[in-house]
């Protein structure tokens, strides 16, 4: 076993990594940060992968995503709908327990949609807030992805900046 901050920063650095592959369109590369039956040890020929460890997602405004295929066809078709996506990852905690780690997160998020009609940039870039967490487990291969839920963060109006709360 590691010491301690030895998984704490091996975890940062899978969470990282799996935000960077999105930001580059690279699906095999985000499929791999995803837990498989047998990256648990489980023989998918005589056990049903759902009873291994099943990998779950809440996109923002989504329903809960439950199995693998789901789970990556999500990340395909986010990935075949947006021409530009980026991540700044603030407030990033990692907890580690055995085997299991936790990372809550701020994802800051920048994306383009596609081009106007006739254009060749980007369409408007969107910012937006979101609040994750990511739970990963240890496997023989590193440290892969078990669940991801991610909730938007409602912006404050400017009425209520200026509002004080009564005591």
């Amino acid at each position: 076993m590691n010491a301690p901050h030895i998984d704490v920063e091996q975890v940062e650095a899978a969470n990282t990594a799996f935000y960077e592959a999105l930001e580059q369109g690279d699906f095999e590369k985000v499929s791999e940060f995803w837990l498989t039956p047998s990256d648990l040890g489980v023989d998918e020929s005589y056990h049903d992968p759902a009873d291994a460890g099943v990998v779950s997602c809440v996109h923002p405004g989504w329903p809960v995503l439950t199995g693998r295929g789901e789970v990556l066809r999500s990340y395909a078709l986010i990935m075949a709908n947006t021409d530009y996506i980026q991540f700044f990852l603030t407030d990033v905690h990692v907890s580690v327990t055995g085997d299991t780690a936790l990372v809550t997160c701020t994802e800051n998020i920048l994306s383009g949609g596609p081009a106007p009609e006739g254009g060749d940039e980007l369409g408007p870039l969107v910012g937006q807030l979101v609040v994750a967490t990511n739970a990963f487990r240890r496997t023989p291969s590193g440290w892969k992805l078990w669940s991801h839920h991610a909730s938007p963060v409602m912006a404050e109006t400017e009425d209520e900046e200026g509002e004080e709360t009564p005591s």
